[in-house]
């Protein structure tokens, strides 16, 4: 892609948590460290079950006066009834916020056209609203909360060309992201399983939080067996939750794909047998992202 792309992530909106014990609120409740969130600073995280398992993913911004939550737009009132469960006599006040929309901003120069350094999660004000490094990897580019009325039109204002947004799903299956439920089954899904670690979306020096004995057990002890790899194939993707195997072995699934892209929960030790991944009927050739570190391959099996 020659020069800065931008799309609209209409399958995200925003949750907007209000009031002065907002922080404090989230802090008990989510795998990042919700005290460094600030408007130079974005954060990405997660909200898992008491039992460690994922539930919903987030990017955290600090508008100032209230924090906006980038969430699933199919599971936004999911979340925030989950959320409101929790609020008990909390000074904290949380709805939908229809008003924002979402958008990536990616390709050759885009932090650079929002004025962005490139670093993890560093945000600033944009177009009345907040743009900010992914702060998964700054290598995805920007995440951006605008104006609902305006946002696409102020970012090509900006010297951004508008692309669907299979361009920007493209973009992040390279890099081997995860896109909330897409790639992570609810109520199942283990976060260091899908590099949360490694992506910034796990703090392990903040306090306590719901699941954290799970994720930080599978952490100290070891006990990641799969990661969500990028994978390539031929033609049209195979449908998320086909089964891969290896041999007569089970190797793993799919996950999110387009054609030729895909994601993949796969079993560590396939990456050191000879024989070839399957799913569909199709042969995948997984990659390893320059950010991932994969334990050894001893300690796979």
């Amino acid at each position: 892609m020659s020069g800065p792309a931008c799309t609209q992530l209409e399958q995200r909106s925003f949750l907007a948590l209000e009031g002065p014990e907002r922080r404090d609120f989230l802090q008990g409740l989510v795998s990042c460290d919700v005290m460094k969130a600030s408007p130079s600073c974005a954060l990405y995280g997660a909200m898992l079950t008491p039992q460690g398992k994922f539930l919903y993913d987030f990017f955290l911004i600090d508008a100032g006066d209230s924090f906006l939550l980038e969430v699933e737009a199919g599971r936004a009132a999911e979340m925030l009834k989950k959320l409101t469960l929790y609020k008990l006599r909390s000074q904290v006040s949380l709805r939908l916020a229809p008003e924002w929309m979402a958008a990536a901003a990616f390709g050759q120069g885009a932090l650079t056209c929002l004025g962005l350094p490139e670093e993890a999660g560093a945000a600033l004000t944009f177009g009345g609203g907040l743009a900010y490094a992914d702060p998964r990897l700054a290598d995805a580019g920007a995440r951006l909360a605008l104006p609902a009325e305006s946002g696409l039109t102020l970012l090509e204002a900006a010297g951004f060309a508008i692309h669907p947004f299979d361009a920007w799903d493209r973009h992040r299956l390279a890099l081997a992201l995860p896109d909330g439920s897409r790639d992570l089954v609810p109520d199942k899904a283990i976060l260091l399983e899908a590099g949360f670690d490694e992506l910034n979306g796990v703090d392990w020096k903040k306090g306590c939080y719901l699941g954290q004995e799970l994720t930080a057990r599978t952490k100290y002890r070891g006990l990641v067996r799969k990661r969500l790899l990028a994978v390539r194939y031929e033609g049209a993707a195979p449908p998320p939750g086909t089964e891969i195997s290896q041999g007569e072995a089970e190797a793993g699934e799919m996950r999110s794909g387009i054609d030729g892209l895909g994601l993949a929960k796969i079993r560590l030790e396939a990456l050191t047998r000879p024989e070839p991944l399957m799913a569909g009927g199709k042969t995948l050739t997984p990659e390893v992202c320059a950010w991932m570190v994969l334990p050894k391959a001893e300690d796979t099996v």
